[in-house]
């Protein structure tokens, strides 16, 4: 028997009907059952959780049915409570399924603390850079008798005298005592 007479045959078509209806029917039942099982269509909002504390956040994530996975904390931002949420992923209004997880990112209790530089004995126009790309910021400038002039002598941070390796949170003001250029 030739191949053609065989694919035009009845026994051929009615087996490749059946084969057709079988996965008809087989792709039905399995897109209902996926549509039961995975609440096609149920979706849950994600709420606005910016700036609330990490209590307030777990209630209304619960409200939802949603799940809170807190990530690692960020640098510090004054402009958020301690400890609250600054970032959150997927962002808020953003519709999702339940129990979904989202991602929070918390304030931490304040600044990291950073080593304070060798600053002793460079210039001013040296020291200034150095403290603010440490995120240090430069506080008040006094001047003692000395041949160098703005040359750092000392650094002050509430009024005590600090050296190089002591740690300071970032943002804090560092004071300079500044050499005048006259003897002493």
């Amino acid at each position: 028997m030739n191949l053609f007479k065989f694919l035009t045959s009845k026994t051929f078509l009615k087996q490749v009907l059946l084969a057709l209806v079988a996965i008809f029917i087989l792709c039905f039942f399995m897109l209902k059952w996926l549509k039961v099982s995975t609440n096609h269509g149920d979706f849950e909002t994600v709420p606005n959780l910016t700036g609330k504390s990490i209590s307030v956040a777990d209630i209304e994530l619960k409200e939802n049915n949603l799940v809170m996975q807190i990530q690692d904390s960020a640098n510090f931002d004054p402009n958020y409570p301690k400890f609250s949420v600054i970032e959150q992923d997927p962002p808020a209004g953003t519709k999702v399924k339940e129990h979904r997880k989202i991602y929070l990112t918390l304030n931490p209790s304040g600044y990291i603390k950073i080593q304070v530089p060798n600053l002793k004995e460079r210039t001013f126009r040296e020291a200034k850079p150095m403290l603010e790309a440490l995120g240090f910021q430069v506080g008040k400038i006094t001047y003692e008798n000395n041949i160098g002039k703005d040359l750092v002598l000392k650094m002050r941070y509430k009024g005590k005298t600090i050296k190089k390796g002591d740690k300071l949170a970032k943002t804090s003001k560092i004071d300079l005592v500044l050499g005048n250029g006259k003897r002493p």
